[in-house]
């Protein structure tokens, strides 16, 4: 079974920092990108930030404020946000795009994930 294990959210004011983090457990082959997308109540999940194909991008509201990495031997990313902002209010979910072994499809897998609140 796959399982995505989003853990960091919680409360923090305006212009401060956090740190998310997500595990995937349950993969045995391929995992071909790793991305976090967020939705703020009333509004469309949104992406925020992808790593994969060589590449890591951005949604510009975020750019130069966030960073993600991923630690490929873990089988982790993070999501590093710095001066947040009220707007970055939401519930965070972390996706892969990945095949459980060789012989299956990739598809994306969501986990469940976590609220980050921004208090001005």
């Amino acid at each position: 079974q796959v399982q995505l294990v989003e853990s960091g959210g919680g409360l923090v004011q305006t212009g401060g920092s956090l740190r998310l983090s997500c595990t995937v457990s349950g993969i045995n082959s391929d995992i071909n990108a790793m991305a976090w997308y967020r939705q703020a109540p009333g509004k469309q999940r949104e992406l925020v930030a992808r790593i994969g194909d060589g590449s890591t991008d951005y949604s510009d509201s975020v750019k130069g404020r966030f960073t993600m990495s991923r630690d490929i031997a873990k089988n982790t990313a993070y999501l590093q946000m710095n001066s947040l902002k009220a707007e970055d209010t939401a519930v965070y979910y972390c996706n892969c795009n990945a095949r459980r072994t060789y012989y299956t499809a990739f598809q994306d897998y969501w986990g469940q994930g976590t609220q980050v609140t921004v208090s001005s």
